[in-house]
């Protein structure tokens, strides 16, 4: 019904019908969802920023965060990477010598 005085209009709702409709959410916006979380995450590892690790600096073993913290026996390893027997290479203690590429970047450095 169209009141043309108020520019109003009724409509009649499932509700009020006795009918109810079940809606299925699409499986394309599921799927656009992951979409956006992969490139959300792919742009938040895409920084500038050379991967860090801590390690002792005489014998190169990997050692908790918190022994680089003031006061611990480790220092800050930038790049690289950790070999099986839990030391590292590949990288750099000096984090100017390292540097990090965006996505498909790789990690270069001079020894440290």
């Amino acid at each position: 019904m169209d009141d043309s005085s108020t520019g109003s209009r009724t409509t009649t709702t499932p509700a009020a019908t006795g009918t109810t409709r079940r809606r299925m959410r699409s499986g394309g916006v599921a799927l656009g969802g992951m979409g956006l979380l992969a490139a959300a995450l792919v742009a938040c590892g895409s920084s500038n920023e050379p991967d860090k690790r801590c390690a002792d600096r005489v014998t190169l073993e990997k050692l908790n965060t918190k022994e680089c913290k003031s006061g611990g026996r480790g220092s800050y390893y930038y790049g690289g990477s950790i070999a099986s027997n839990n030391r590292v290479g590949g990288g750099s203690f000096d984090k100017s010598a390292v540097t990090r590429g965006g996505i498909g970047g790789h990690s270069s450095s001079s020894g440290g």
